[in-house]
């Protein structure tokens, strides 16, 4: 598959305030692109908007569908095209399943799985009109393991692979490329920031860096790889070179 070059690029990033999301929007306004930042805070996001040029930002609530439909709107009529789509917006959930409570874990659902495959719906009359798209969503490493606690989160993330996996395959004859970047334990607000950068949480997790995750999104995007599963571990630079 052939590399794509960023430059130029309009890429829609959801979660964008902060995070994983705001590390991959400043990425990829190094590498030219003209990132388009989704979130729900938007404090955050015109302060990060203003730090990166005078990039789009869109206060976006990904799980209704009309704000889904108003940043793909407002996206095209800022930049007339839409090259890729960074499905990073999502939330935490980490119980015992008998201490899991079920409507917390629709609200995940809403967020996880359905406002991300909403967001790949939204942006791909754009994409089939120009005969191209990149698409990347961050999944987790907890869907390679069955650990105590994480049954509600791992579940949803499951699913968003499912849907990765089948949307490559239905896309591809539009010029689309669907890929899956699978991070490691991160240091985020996650679950209010329970995760702090370079601790070895157990032997041979170590918390990694936003920033790390958001280079393996960025290569994902050029590359258009199926899946990258970010190795646990201390991190790794060479593994993001493209």
């Amino acid at each position: 598959m052939e590399t794509l070059d960023l430059t130029g690029k309009v890429v829609i990033v959801t979660g964008a305030s902060s995070g994983i999301g705001a590390a991959t929007a400043r990425l990829l306004h190094e590498a030219g692109a003209h990132p388009v930042l989704a979130a729900r805070r938007a404090d955050r996001l015109e302060q990060l908007g203003e730090a990166l040029g005078g990039a789009l930002a869109v206060p976006t609530d990904v799980t209704s569908q009309a704000d889904r439909d108003g940043l793909v709107r407002r996206t095209l009529d800022r930049h007339g095209r839409i090259d890729g789509l960074v499905n990073n917006a999502g939330v935490g959930l980490h119980k015992l399943l008998v201490d899991t409570d079920l409507d917390e874990f629709s609200r995940l659902l809403q967020l996880n799985v359905v406002a991300a495959l909403g967001m790949m719906q939204a942006v791909l009359p754009a994409m089939r009109g120009q005969g191209s798209g990149r698409i990347v969503n961050v999944s987790s490493g907890t869907t390679r393991m069955a650990a105590p606690t994480v049954s509600a989160y791992g579940a949803s993330k499951a699913a968003l692979n499912m849907i990765s996996a089948v949307g490559r395959v239905e896309l591809a004859s539009d010029g689309i490329v669907v890929s899956m970047v699978l991070p490691s334990v991160t240091a985020t607000e996650f679950d209010g920031g329970v995760f702090q950068l370079g601790v070895e949480v157990v032997p041979g997790l170590i918390v990694q860096s936003s920033e790390y995750v958001a280079r393996f999104i960025l290569r994902a995007l050029r590359t258009g790889e199926e899946a990258i599963d970010i190795p646990h571990g201390p991190e790794r630079p060479e593994l993001v070179q493209v």
